[in-house]
């Protein structure tokens, strides 16, 4: 992260449209601290209010925009120098949200007059794919390419930090419960630090003539199968329950059964991707061609995982000097 040591978006007006999420505020202190004014546009901008103290007076702005909504988009981008579409859902209208429809959002920007434009997309993004989230992703890359051809598409693997909902998902069930499923056991995962995600996009918004019309993959320096993130998420929490690892016939019945229901922890569509994994193919330009160094989970964990011991922070041992 810039932490204001370089400028080099200072007094750029940057639009994040679906800015209002983990992706977004972290994304947001990266962009403040390199100096750029913010317009987070989202249907629900209240929920990035609590972006206000990290810039300087005036330096962020909220908007209501809905990319399903294309005139309050269009409303939301007049004057802005660049933008980064960070919308996507798993449900609902996907072509509206993060397919076709996204190709309209590239539109606004471009007749906005924005000199840059960053969207953000997902691995296993596949026009092929029986899966809609996965084929819609691809979908949404095709239309903005092709209503603004220097745009740029990271496609990220799965975002991990200190205030995401995928590890603390898993310390918290292991903080509960003696017994904790494992799907897709098997399954390969290389997840990316979401400041360094953060960072990339940053530096592709800074350089758009070098950065402009290129897709690039944004995952971490190593590949971990759900078994072991797993193992390892217990080992930091200083938890032992039992990490039950569910056949995949299991785990695909479970998802068919289950996975309709409001609420559920998987849906079929979600399994389909677990099972596939979640890592770079090495065809596309990685997050080192974005001037990032990766840093690996390692790093975190213990720190991020204290609050699920059984005594959060006092239940670690100080180290003594030998």
């Amino acid at each position: 992260m810039a932490n204001g040591r370089t400028r080099d978006l200072d007094g750029m007006l940057v639009a994040l449209v679906g800015g209002s999420g983990f992706f977004g505020r972290h994304l947001a202190q990266e962009l403040l601290s390199r100096g750029a004014r913010l317009r987070v546009c989202s249907r629900h901008p209240e929920r990035a209010f609590r972006l206000k103290p990290l810039g300087g007076l005036g330096q962020t702005q909220f908007v209501a925009a809905d990319v399903t909504r294309p005139e309050t988009v269009a409303k939301a981008l007049v004057g802005v120098d660049a933008v980064v579409n960070l919308v996507g859902a798993f449900a609902g209208n996907l072509d509206a949200v993060q397919g076709a429809g996204i190709g309209r959002v590239a539109q606004a920007a471009k007749d906005a007059g924005a000199r840059a434009f960053v969207h953000v997309s997902a691995l296993g993004a596949d026009a092929d794919s029986d899966v809609a989230y996965a084929r819609t992703k691809a979908e949404g890359e095709a239309a903005v390419l092709a209503a603004f051809s220097t745009a740029t598409v990271v496609r990220p693997s799965i975002l991990f930090g200190e205030d995401d909902n995928f590890l603390n998902m898993f310390g918290a069930l292991m903080a509960k419960l003696p017994v904790v499923p494992v799907f897709g056991a098997q399954a390969r995962l290389q997840p990316v630090n979401v400041d360094d995600a953060a960072e990339a996009v940053a530096n592709a918004l800074a350089n758009p003539g070098l950065h402009g019309g290129k897709i690039y993959e944004l995952a971490g320096p190593e590949v971990v199968t759900m078994g072991e993130l797993n193992r390892r998420i217990a080992k930091a929490a200083d938890r032992a329950p039992v990490l039950l690892e569910l056949p995949d016939g299991v785990c695909a019945a479970f998802a068919a059964l289950t996975g309709w229901l409001p609420g559920a922890p998987m849906s079929m569509d979600q399994w389909k991707l677990l099972k596939a994994g979640n890592f770079a193919t090495g065809t596309l330009p990685g997050i080192d061609a974005l001037g990032v160094v990766p840093r690996p989970l390692g790093l975190f964990l213990d720190r991020w995982m204290t609050r699920y011991r059984k005594f959060g922070r006092f239940g670690v041992k100080a180290k003594t000097a030998a």
